[in-house]
This record gives C-alpha cells, sequence and structure tokens, in this order.
C-alpha cells in the first residue's frame, strides 16, 4: 500500500499487549472534516473530543471516512494510499487538456491478459501471503470486489498446482472489524515448526491508523484455506512511538533467530529517512521491539513492503527464510512509496542485534543508483520459499500504464507478473537473477526456429503467425571485425552515461545498437514496441551494455504513459548477449543475461491487436552486423477460471 500523507507520531505510550488493555487504539491529530465540528475549543474540550474517538470501535466506518463512491481519491487520501501506481497516470486521468482516446470495446477485449493472473473483475495491487500447502500453490492479493479502482480493499484468494494455471476461491478475508474496517492490507505467511500457518497483515482501522493484525486457517486440514479466523486480540501491534499512524505495514514473514524466537520486520519511516523495524515474538500475539533498526536510509521516504530472505552463495536453490550461516548473504527489498520503484541490495545479516550491513553503500536500498527486480512496471513485491521444489518465488504487482477512465470502461485493473525463480548471481556476487517459473513452460505450443545474420539500419520481419501470445529465446553476437573496428576508432569516445530512458529510445542509432525484437507491432511499423541491446563503450574501453524496452510508439493512444525503461545489464567474458521475451496481449516481459536485469511494459497497442499483430527483428546500429539465433513459441491460455468440484477432485453431487 502507498502512503501520500504523513501524520503525527502516536500519542499514547499504553502497551498494546498488556494484559489489561482494551481494544483501544491510540488516535494521532490530523484535521477534522466540518461535519465532525472543526470550530476551535479549548484545549480540554479538544482532549475529550479525542477520548471520545478513541473509545468508540463498533466496527463502523467513521463519519468522516464513509465510503463516498465518487470519490475514490478522497477515501485513499484518508486512508494514506493512493489508487494508481503511477502518479504520472493519475494526472493524465485528471488533465482535461488531454482528451481521452476513444477506446472501444473491441480494443479493450484485445488487453485482457491470456497467462498472467489476474481477477475476473475490477481492481488489484499487491501480492499477499503466497505459499504452498497441502499439494496446491495459494495467491492471496489486494483486490476490490467492487470496481476497477482503488477501495474497499479485501484479500482475493486462488489456487493452483503448477502457479500457472490459477482457479479463483471465494475471497479470504474481508474488513470486517474496527481494526480492518478500512481496509485488509497487505501481509505475509509465515510456518510454524508444526507445519501449521500463520498470517500477519495490516489493517487499516476505523479511524485510517495502520495496524498487524493476525488471522490463521480456521481448519488446518483443509488444503484450500478456504475459511480464515483473525485473532481475537487484535490488532497485535500498533504505531510505536515517533512513527506515524500511516507509516507501519506491510508486515513481512517471519524467520527463526538463534534463541529460538521468531523475528519479522516492518517498513516506515521517520522524516525522510526509510526504516525497517524489527520485532521478536514467541507465539506471534506478543512481540519485543528492538531498540535497533534491521536498515535504514537516509532521504529515501516510506518504505513499505518490505522483503528480507537468504540466498545462497554457491547453490541456485533456494533457501528457507530462517537460513543463515557462512554460506549464505541476505536480501533487503523495500518499495519506494515516493518513487513506485522496488530496491533491493545484498548484504549480511547479524543475528545477535538484528541488523543488516549491504555489501555495497553505494547502492543500497532505495537510492538512486540502487539495484531493482525490474527496470520497467513492477511493484510491491513479495517473494515466498517455495518447500515443494526448493525454490524462492518473487510475485511483483504490475499496475496499468493507462487511464484510470480506460480501466474503468474495461472494468479491470492490473495483473500479476509471472512467477519468477529469485537466486543470488553466482558468477558476478552482486546481483540477483530471476527467471519466470520452469511451469511456464508448459503453455508451449508450436515453434519455429531462425537464425538470421543482419546488417546495419534492417528491420526483418519474423513470420511466426499472430504475436499476441509468445515466448522468445534469443542469442546475438556482434560480427567480430566490427567490434574490432569500433575498440581501434580512438575518435570514438567511452560513454559512461548512457541511459535508456534518456537515449532517445529504439531509433537513436549508435555504432554497435540498438537491436533486439519489435514485438506487438503492426505491419506498418506505426505501432511497436522494441525490446533491445544496445553496446557501447564503457570505462577503459570494455564494452558496456545495457537492455531496454521502448513503449514510446507502443500505441496510438494519446492517454497512456510511454516511457522507455531499460539499465546497465552485466556481460561476462565469453558470454553471448541472450534475452527472453513473454509477450502476453498488454503486457510485455524481458529478461537479459538469463535474468540479471528484467524490463516489464504495459502496451497497449490500437492497430497492433488480434491477428495484426506481428514480430520484427531489427538492428538498427550504424555500423554492426548481427547475428541472431532464436526460438518462438505460440503460447496457449492459462484458461484461469472460478474453482469447481471437478477442478479440485472431488466428486460432483446430484
Amino acid at each position: 500500500m502507498a502512503s501520500t500523507e504523513a501524520l503525527l507520531p502516536v500519542t499514547s505510550r499504553q502497551d498494546p499487549l498488556s494484559e489489561s488493555r482494551s481494544d483501544q487504539i491510540p488516535e494521532t491529530r490530523r484535521r477534522r472534516p466540518i461535519k465532525v465540528h472543526l470550530a476551535v475549543y479549548s484545549g480540554l474540550l479538544l482532549i475529550a473530543l479525542y477520548v471520545a474517538l478513541i473509545v468508540t470501535h463498533d466496527g463502523s466506518t467513521a463519519q468522516h471516512g464513509a465510503k463516498d463512491e465518487s470519490s475514490t481519491e478522497s477515501r485513499a487520501s484518508l486512508a494514506g494510499v493512493s489508487e494508481k501506481s503511477n502518479d504520472r497516470v493519475s494526472r493524465l486521468s485528471d488533465d482535461r487538456k488531454v482528451e481521452a482516446f476513444p477506446w472501444n470495446n473491441t480494443m479493450l477485449s484485445w488487453q485482457r491478459t491470456a497467462f498472467h493472473f489476474q481477477p475476473e473483475k475490477n481492481w488489484m495491487n499487491d501480492p499477499n501471503g503466497p505459499l504452498f500447502y497441502k499439494g496446491w500453490y495459494h495467491f492471496f492479493y489486494q483486490y476490490n470486489p467492487n470496481a476497477a479502482v482503488w477501495g474497499d480493499i479485501v484479500w482475493g484468494h486462488a489456487v493452483s498446482k503448477d502457479l500457472i494455471h490459477w482457479l479463483y476461491l471465494p475471497i479470504a478475508m474481508v474488513p470486517d472489524q474496527w481494526y480492518d474496517a478500512n481496509g485488509v492490507w497487505t501481509g505475509s505467511a509465515t510456518f510454524l515448526d508444526d507445519g501449521s500457518i500463520v498470517m500477519l497483515y495490516t489493517g487499516s482501522t476505523d479511524k485510517f491508523v495502520q495496524v498487524q493484525n493476525l488471522a490463521y486457517p480456521e481448519d488446518p486440514s483443509d488444503p484450500l484455506l478456504l475459511k480464515w479466523a483473525k485473532f481475537s486480540g487484535n490488532p497485535v501491534l500498533v504505531p510505536p512511538p515517533g512513527i506515524g499512524a500511516k507509516d507501519f505495514r506491510d508486515p513481512t514473514t517471519a524467520w527463526k533467530t538463534s534463541t529460538g524466537k521468531w523475528r519479522i520486520t516492518i517498513g516506515s519511516k521517520i522524516n525522510r529517512t526509510g526504516i525497517s523495524l524489527i520485532y521478536d515474538t514467541t507465539d506471534f500475539k506478543t512481540y519485543e521491539k528492538h531498540d535497533t533498526l534491521l536498515h535504514q536510509v537516509p532521504n529515501t521516504g516510506m518504505w513499505e513492503c518490505v522483503d528480507f530472505y537468504p540466498v545462497s552463495k554457491t547453490q541456485v536453490n533456494g533457501l528457507d527464510t530462517s537460513v543463515n550461516g557462512p554460506g549464505v548473504k541476505h536480501v533487503i527489498k523495500a518499495s519506494m512509496d515516493d518513487t513506485r520503484i522496488d530496491h533491493y541490495a545484498i548484504g549480511t545479516y547479524y543475528d545477535s542485534n538484528g541488523t543488516w550491513v549491504p555489501d555495497n553503500p553505494s547502492i543500497d536500498v532505495g537510492i538512486s543508483t540502487a539495484l531493482r527486480y525490474d527496470y520497467g512496471k513492477f511493484y510491491a513485491s513479495k517473494t515466498f520459499y517455495d518447500q515443494n521444489k526448493g525454490r524462492r518465488i518473487l510475485w511483483g504487482w504490475i499496475g496499468e500504464s493507462d487511464s484510470e477512465a480506460a480501466d474503468v470502461q474495461k472494468g479491470w485493473s492490473s495483473v500479476q507478473g509471472i512467477p519468477r525463480t529469485v537466486v543470488l548471481d553466482t558468477r558476478t556476487r552482486k546481483n540477483l537473477v530471476q527467471w519466470p517459473v520452469e511451469e511456464i513452460k508448459s503453455l508451449r505450443l508450436s515453434s519455429k526456429k531462425f537464425d538470421m545474420t543482419i546488417g546495419p539500419g534492417t528491420v526483418v520481419p519474423v513470420d511466426v503467425g499472430s504475436a499476441t501470445q509468445l515466448d522468445i529465446e534469443a542469442e546475438f553476437e556482434i560480427k567480430t571485425e566490427d567490434l574490432k573496428l569500433f575498440f581501434d576508432d580512438d575518435s570514438v569516445e567511452a560513454d559512461k552515461k548512457f541511459s535508456c530512458e534518456t537515449s532517445g529510445g529504439s531509433t537513436a542509432r549508435g555504432a554497435l545498437g540498438p537491436f533486439g525484437f519489435s514485438v506487438l507491432a503492426d505491419e506498418s511499423l506505426s505501432e511497436q514496441t522494441p525490446v533491445y541491446f544496445y553496446v557501447t563503450k564503457g570505462k577503459h574501453s570494455k564494452l558496456k551494455t545495457v537492455f531496454c524496452t521502448d513503449t514510446s510508439r507502443s500505441t496510438m493512444a494519446n492517454d497512456v504513459v510511454k516511457p522507455i525503461y531499460g539499465s546497465f545489464v552485466p556481460v561476462l567474458k565469453g558470454e553471448k548477449l541472450t534475452m527472453r521475451i513473454l509477450v502476453d496481449h498488454s503486457i510485455v516481459e524481458g529478461f537479459a543475461q538469463g535474468g540479471r536485469t528484467c524490463i516489464t511494459s504495459r502496451v497497449y497497442p490500437t492497430k497492433a491487436i488480434y491477428g495484426a499483430t506481428k514480430l520484427f527483428l531489427f538492428n538498427n546500429a550504424i555500423d554492426a552486423t548481427v547475428t541472431a539465433s532464436f526460438k518462438v513459441w505460440q503460447m496457449n491460455s492459462a484458461f484461469i477460471h472460478p474453482y469447481s468440484p471437478d477442478d479440485l477432485g472431488v466428486p460432483s453431487r446430484t
């Protein structure tokens, strides 16, 4: 969830976990609507008003929080979140000077994905509490059951045997208590030693205070985990002194300490410093807060959806969240509320005092040079350890880049990225690598293999038929003689600051690039989305390679944000340039060099849809001839649908 407003710290220092406490929560100072008497009273009367508010927890929504369906933005602002994941998109929606594109149902229907997870309708955002239990993968998600915009947040729920073919289940949790009256927000699952599950989640109270709550399955023998019970003593954690009431959210999966306690971290901020608070517990009902922080980085703003997990330094398998030791590094990821970017860093975790130190402070979490999971549209991500296959799986929310009006017209908003495995790059040891789960290959249908050599300034159609649902794996080699001429040319200066975002996109020609594929293109290339490499001279006359996706010409529509995404990608000695692209209607996911750099983009063509969608190979370099060896698969639909007894192997009742 994304905060847009900072409030004063909680004023009460009452121990929220003491035996004598009632279901009270400290209120924070904020401007009250006129209906709640904005006249200036004496200090004593003001205190009395706060007391009256504090003791009223009947599960109802406060008057100033009444749900006005005509004003999603005001409800989001009160709650401390934003309804769109990109402020530029929100401004498009509100900019009266931008005339809305005349979308029709044919265009909008095409945008719905075939093998990425999304609800049947309406709004979705953060992934919540993913886990594997009794033969099923479970995926919970932030969901508005009533509209295609943010609001009325509940936990949607789906299950799958393979992380690809999903079945929609009934809603898992709804805001039916005072401590989550304004939303059942993001949370995480933890497996206890006996195999049982606990779920910690953030609730937005009837007074819009962010608190942490405990839930657990009503029936642990149910592999579908259809019903969830909320702990009668909720909330188990409230904002501590010094933390804003709307700056305390998204608890992580717990991990075991060396003393046998469970430990969690929760994102927050102090002024402009992003922080991750640390708590220890033995029963998930009472907690001990550490005086120290797991980590903090100045001038990064609010940290939300914090994730913390170990990665092996030598092996490519995943690790349970509690694993620690000399062969392990630890990853901190935080979603930056200010920029809507997921940043991560690799470092060393010290169990004794619950702190973490980055290996390289110059690329610490949240600063401009920090590493990202994905350099495109990818936010509020969450990992889980898949004990079924011994791997760590990454989920990421892929928001829209169109206008809110278009979302409302089509009746849905947002998808989830294809689940990815995530491990430490054992060759560089400086970054993670992500790759689509192996199960995605089950959707591959017919394939074609190509070997093409393309000279400078060449665009070649690739005959694969319909190009709406594709899986592309490719290798590229620049002609050796061209590389030698490039390095021998003293007039070519090192381009240390090349950036995909500011380069001018795939039409900006250099000696050794760009080259790659134009996906979701029409035959005339009036609409196209190039995914490509650009090679230039870096420090010490070494090759520097960047991986980019250019959406600037992806659609004729004017009410769409069309950025150029990308970043540097490490290419080691002896490696060919490799990329993989998953195309699924309005989403394109690109993976360079085995997943060292990833880019996800949303694309909304108006002409390159259905049978008019084409694939092209291009080389826009000035001086380089490129050889491309690649294979293209048509991809089947995952046929995601509501569950039925037949799906679950339960005999139908007749």
